[in-house]
């Protein structure tokens, strides 16, 4: 009997032995997904306060030049025009600096919880760097909203130097942004808009698994890219039209999507800022109009 009690205690110990590194890998565990999110949402938010702040200088600074006086009585940015000595390859690269900038300090708000959520899923695949592959996804989707800088750059710069060069097109100007701000708000009511805003709000967990390897998540990050500029182009049409410097707008375009983005009910929210946004237009086709 002496011998099986003996037994019998030792397995009682071992057990315990066991249950109690297990519940210190658990804790351990614990602990380190803690201090994981807390620099994941520590990094995000100095990125997000850095960018504002640029943002902010950058778009004082411009202010500060003064906007140049056009026919029909508005003002264009200094932000399609070369300062003095500068070459259009430089003006060209302080613009897209400007831009993605700025592009971080208004996308970043909305991209937080998806990166977060993927980094939940491939850490829970048992990727030992999930980081670095959200990172990944990260430069993936602000690298689309550069290559759309670097179109709408000589876009912008062509139309300034036809507005500047035809006067009766410069008149025509306030009235052509205004109709262009009511059809902003109209695309908000669209099926497009609604497919591609459900993209935007799709979790990876809702997708087929995740591929944890860098390729992978730099797509992954290209994909949620587009499906964002499509999502927002009319929102960000209403940025370039009425001032891509003016902070206000800006603003108000960045509540916008974060708002479209992450309410329960988004497509709701998106009709909400449709309607918002067609008073605005309304009431700029009667100021060009001469009607306030």
């Amino acid at each position: 009997m002496a011998p099986s009690r003996r037994v019998y205690q030792e397995l009682i110990q071992a057990m315990s032995i066991t249950i109690t590194a297990g519940e210190r890998q658990i804790f351990r565990r614990m602990a380190s997904e803690r201090v994981s999110e807390r620099a994941f949402f520590g990094i995000s938010a100095l990125l997000f306060a850095i960018s504002v702040a640029v943002t902010i200088v950058w778009c004082g600074s411009m202010s500060a030049m003064g906007d140049m006086p056009m026919p029909g009585g508005w003002t264009m940015s200094m932000a399609w025009m070369r300062m003095p000595g500068q070459t259009w390859l430089g003006a060209g690269a302080s613009f897209l600096g400007m831009w993605v900038v700025m592009m971080v300090a208004m996308m970043l708000p909305c991209l937080i919880p998806t990166l977060w959520r993927y980094r939940q899923v491939v850490a829970g695949e048992g990727e030992m760097h999930p980081g670095w592959l959200t990172s990944l996804v990260g430069g993936g989707y602000f690298f689309v909203w550069t290559v759309l800088g670097i179109i709408i750059f000589p876009v912008g710069v062509a139309l300034a130097e036809l507005e500047m060069g035809l006067p009766a097109l410069s008149r025509a100007v306030p009235l052509a942004a205004a109709v262009v701000v009511l059809i902003a708000g109209a695309f908000q009511f669209t099926p497009w808009k609604t497919r591609h805003l459900t993209c935007c709000r799709d979790t990876p967990e809702r997708r087929c698994k995740l591929q944890a390897n860098g390729g992978a998540a730099w797509r992954q990050g290209v994909r949620l890219g587009v499906s964002c500029c499509y999502c927002c182009a009319g929102l960000m049409t209403i940025l370039l039209v009425l001032g891509v410097m003016d902070l206000r707008t800006m603003a108000f375009v960045t509540v916008a999507i974060t708002a479209e983005r992450l309410a329960p009910a988004g497509e709701i929210v998106a009709r909400v800022i449709g309607v918002a946004v067609i008073g605005i237009g309304v009431f700029l086709v009667a100021r060009a109009a001469g009607l306030c």
